[in-house]
């Protein structure tokens, strides 16, 4: 089976109609449907029906569809990881916002290596960054636990942290000296925001959905919501937004995440630099 056969047929189970398959792969249908018949008898099983209703997956048609995409997805990645080894420096993916001054740091000790490349910071939307390493588009990532997925990857823990609750200036909570994770979810008056799911839709409430922090912040200062964030958030925020601690929130790692078959010698000097452990590194131990 050909990876141009998968693509062929991958578009036609998800339009589920030849001709606008036809179009998204930029030909003619009549030969997109003679490739999917060759596939089928190459199979021997049926994949699509074709009645006067339309088109249908049948069930193996459904598992292929399923296999296909994630064959489409390795071919892509090792492509787009293959450019990336041919390509001087890194590319490194973090959420817009996170982490900032941790980044920095990080960075600045690398920069200092003599054997140091340049880091293309590339700054992303929630959930983001483990699907853009995934599919080849990065070296490496700024991870948070347990709000990302390290799922598959292999990771270098950078520090653990508790959480703070973000509020607008002048709320009645912000009397308190610390909240608990039940006093925010009592709240009444500020909705809690909705973040992103992995396939880029939003989970279901009455809050604002979330692209990034500059965006969460700034409805936070107009009173429009509420956060739950790691403590190094605090040196981001505006003077309209109050910071208490929340003691019972689990703590957050922050990690470095990357393929599990990288052999770049420029990534394994950055974990170095990252731990603490080549000379000129932060001192002291690990990036904190």
């Amino acid at each position: 089976m050909e990876t141009r056969e998968l693509r062929y047929f991958v578009a036609v189970a998800e339009e589920l109609h030849f001709g606008r398959a036809a179009q998204r792969l930029g030909m003619a249908q009549p030969p997109l449907s003679r490739a999917v018949a060759r596939l089928e008898r190459r199979l021997g099983t049926v994949l699509l029906t074709r009645d006067s209703h339309g088109v249908a997956l049948t069930d193996a048609g459904r598992v292929l569809l399923r296999e296909g995409r994630t064959v489409l997805d390795a071919v892509a990645a090792a492509e787009a990881r293959t450019r990336r080894a041919g390509q001087p420096g890194l590319v490194l993916v973090a959420k817009a916002g996170a982490s900032t001054e941790l980044l920095a740091k990080l960075l600045a000790a690398y920069a200092a290596e003599p054997d140091a490349v340049p880091v293309d910071v590339r700054l992303c939307q929630y959930g983001e960054q483990g699907p853009l390493l995934r599919r080849g588009e990065a070296d490496v990532a700024l991870l948070h636990l347990p709000f990302d997925s390290a799922a598959g990857l292999d990771t270098e823990e950078l520090r653990t942290e508790g959480q703070v609750a973000l509020l607008p200036a002048g709320h009645p909570l912000t009397a308190r000296r610390e909240l608990r994770l039940a006093d925010l979810a009592e709240l009444t008056d500020l909705p809690a925001p909705r973040y992103p799911r992995s396939d880029g839709t939003h989970r279901d409430g009455p809050g604002p959905a979330i692209r990034d922090h500059a965006q969460l912040y700034q409805l936070i200062a107009l009173g429009r919501t509420y956060a739950v964030l790691p403590d190094s958030a605090r040196s981001q925020l505006r003077d309209d937004v109050a910071v208490r601690p929340v003691p019972d929130a689990p703590q957050v790692t922050t990690l470095l995440a990357w393929p599990p078959d990288s052999r770049s010698r420029a990534l394994a000097a950055l974990l170095r630099t990252a731990t603490g452990s080549s000379t000129g590194g932060p001192a002291g131990g690990p990036v904190s």
